[in-house]
């Protein structure tokens, strides 16, 4: 009996001893503070600039699309020359020259006056930066007109013809002065093109081919049109085709200065052909409606001989 309660009293106490035990291991683990691992320098480096580069895209915006129109740095971007058949000069069968005027006043022609797109800017810019040569309209020794490229002119002498000249009265002395004018671009109203109605026997094709555009300008004597310098067409091709027009059909549609001659978006009438005396319209008829007719009589000969041509 008293065996027993010994053994009884030694378990009970090895039960106590157990649980004071993990009593303390519990209350030591809660007790201990919890700590992280420090991370290197260079991991949170990466992580800092992780951080700012996500930052940053969000900033950015994207600009918004304008439309569907085509957007203006693709409109005034340059662009290549308006393509032209070679005709070679043993495949000529038949040529006529004839003399046009544009006039900026007619609606179809106004583009070329647009004040941010004058075709007379676009010359002298570049006739004063030596680009393009002009040549000139007389001939100096004998004062004839002349359209061909046999005179050339200076950077000077071309921009003072542009500006003109002005008459300085001093009613004291009784002298008139000229003096150099300024350049006003809206003076010129009118351009005139000579070109060639070439028939290209090898491919049986009748077209026209620019060859010396002229702006105009009114003489207060003769108060008549004067070109004050002939350009070289194919010699200002690559200028013109950088240079953009407004196209009042469509937005989205380029249009250069070179594609609005070459592809004949122009209207004009004629002021003279190819004659034995040489003569202008206006120096065999002085009425202004008949002279329209005769233009429109020249352009009817020309379709008709071409159609003449052929046979069905």
């Amino acid at each position: 009996m008293k065996k027993s309660a010994l053994l009884v009293v030694i378990a009970v106490l090895i039960a106590s001893v157990s649980f004071a035990q993990q009593r303390n291991t519990r209350q030591g683990s809660a007790s201990r503070p919890t700590t992280t691992p420090a991370k290197p320098a260079a991991e949170t480096q990466k992580t800092d600039t992780a951080k700012t580069v996500v930052k940053s895209k969000k900033a950015a915006k994207v600009k918004p699309k304008d439309g569907y129109a085509m957007e203006r740095e693709l409109r005034d971007t340059a662009t290549e020359k308006a393509f032209l058949p070679v005709i070679k000069d043993e495949d000529v069968i038949y040529t006529k020259r004839v003399w046009r005027d544009i006039d900026l006043r007619d609606t179809i022609n106004g583009v070329l006056n647009y004040p941010k797109s004058r075709l007379i800017d676009v010359l002298l810019t570049h006739v004063r930066n030596e680009e393009l040569t002009a040549y000139n309209p007389k001939n100096p020794t004998t004062l004839d007109d002349v359209d061909g490229f046999d005179f050339p002119l200076d950077t000077t002498e071309a921009l003072r013809m542009a500006n003109g000249v002005v008459n300085v009265t001093n009613n004291k002395a009784g002298t008139v002065t000229q003096v150099a004018g300024e350049f006003n671009p809206e003076l010129f109203k009118k351009y005139r093109i000579k070109e060639d109605w070439v028939l290209d026997g090898k491919r049986g094709v009748f077209e026209p081919r620019i060859v010396a555009l002229a702006p105009l300008k009114m003489n207060d004597q003769t108060k008549e049109w004067q070109p004050i310098f002939w350009i070289a067409y194919e010699e200002a091709r690559d200028i013109l085709a950088s240079k953009r027009l407004f196209n009042p059909l469509n937005d989205s549609s380029p249009l250069s200065m070179d594609d609005f001659f070459i592809h004949r978006l122009f209207s004009s009438h004629i002021v003279k052909e190819t004659n034995a005396g040489d003569y202008k319209v206006k120096d065999l008829i002085g009425d202004p409606r008949q002279r329209l007719q005769e233009s429109e009589r020249i352009k009817k000969k020309m379709a008709d001989m071409e159609q003449g041509l052929w046979e069905y």
